[in-house]
């Protein structure tokens, strides 16, 4: 089992990367010593995995309730929060208790959220079982919902406690889900290390057909970029803002199709491409670079462009509602090449409009 810490002080906490150890998160959990435990989950994953959970929490002596939402990025909102806090009161969980989310982003999305407010904070557990929690949604701290208008506009910086992450259950991972999950992996490629990026070029047959250590290295290695740029800058006061790279216009797309079209990462996708894109008109990166990345990102059936009919004005006007604009001035995370990234203020609006339309 690896560990990677994300240093915070008296948060600080360890992510926990192994195939196989499901069964052994009642004795983890049992280690932080909670009062009681509720088990936050979907319908999906909780048929796949429930049992080996919630067996593994009754051998370490604790009851664990579950409640499950319904599976898919529209239910990640304020109502079915509000569902979930009337749940736990019906529970009967204290100040002391811990939730665990076992899922993907959507559950440690709102499971975080409902933590840092019930009882105006109780602890959690990431136990995330798609590779885009794996490598993101889970470490941090983010937590949110999202509205209508906007993409997790919501939400709190709140920490887990820790993050339990068993690759075995990528596996029954959809491909679709899969893929999405690659595009935050190709992210910290471009924004921190080319290796990465290289190593996902050359493995891309290895990484396609689920191989074990392919897969340790690319979970390892995005856990430990996102660890080291959480340590450092953890409510997103300069450096994390990295991070968003590919987010600006991907949240956009997603909140101007309704949250129903595109997984987030594909969105991401389409997003790190065309920021790409409008990097190189800006003269900022050169064109071999944006083509690698768009090959990369092309290569892993992910998607690249805007949908002809979207409507250019329409994702413009949805990204100056997005919480990184300040005053509707728009900050976009720009490669400079691979494995360098700056953030900058973009006022011509006609680039941005060109590099959304290609």
């Amino acid at each position: 089992m690896q560990e990677i810490r994300v240093e915070l002080g008296e948060r600080s906490y360890g992510i926990f990367i192994d195939a196989g150890m499901l069964k052994d998160l009642g004795e983890k959990v049992k280690g932080i010593n909670p009062s009681r435990v509720a088990v936050i989950s979907n319908p999906t994953v909780y048929g796949l995995y429930g049992a080996v959970v919630s067996d593994s929490l009754k051998r370490a002596g604790l009851d664990a309730p579950l409640v499950l939402i319904p599976d898919g990025e529209g239910y990640k909102e304020l109502l079915w929060a509000y569902y979930l806090f009337g749940e736990l009161l019906k529970q009967r969980l204290d100040r002391a208790s811990a939730l665990i989310a076992l899922g993907g982003g959507v559950i440690g999305d709102i499971t975080g959220f409902v933590a840092s407010t019930y009882m105006r904070g109780i602890s959690f557990i990431q136990v995330p079982t798609t590779l885009l929690a794996q490598v993101d949604s889970s470490v941090g701290g983010k937590t949110g919902v999202n509205h209508p208008l906007g993409k997790n506009m919501i939400g709190t910086f709140y920490q887990p406690r820790l993050v339990w992450a068993d690759i075995s259950t990528l596996q029954s991972l959809p491909k679709r889900e899969f893929l999405a999950g690659i595009a935050e992996v190709i992210k910290y490629g471009v924004i921190w290390d080319e290796a990465l990026f290289r190593f996902l070029e050359d493995n891309r047959e290895k990484i396609l057909n689920l191989d074990r250590h392919a897969l340790e290295h690319i979970i390892k290695r995005s856990c430990e970029i996102k660890a080291e740029v959480v340590s450092r800058d953890e409510r997103e006061g300069g450096l994390r803002a990295i991070l968003n790279y590919g987010h600006t216009i991907g949240h956009a797309l997603e909140a101007a199709t309704g949250y129903t079209s595109y997984l987030h990462g594909e969105a991401v996708a389409v997003g790190m491409y065309l920021e790409t894109r409008l990097s190189s008109l800006l003269g900022l990166m050169d064109t071999k670079e944006t083509e690698r990345i768009r090959d990369l990102i092309r290569s892993y059936g992910l998607p690249s462009e805007m949908p002809q009919d979207m409507d250019a004005e329409k994702i413009l006007s949805s990204m100056r509602l997005d919480k990184k604009a300040v005053a509707g001035e728009l900050k976009f995370i720009l490669p400079e090449r691979i494995g360098s990234v700056r953030t900058r203020k973009v006022t011509d609006t006609a680039r941005i409009i060109e590099s959304v339309r290609g």
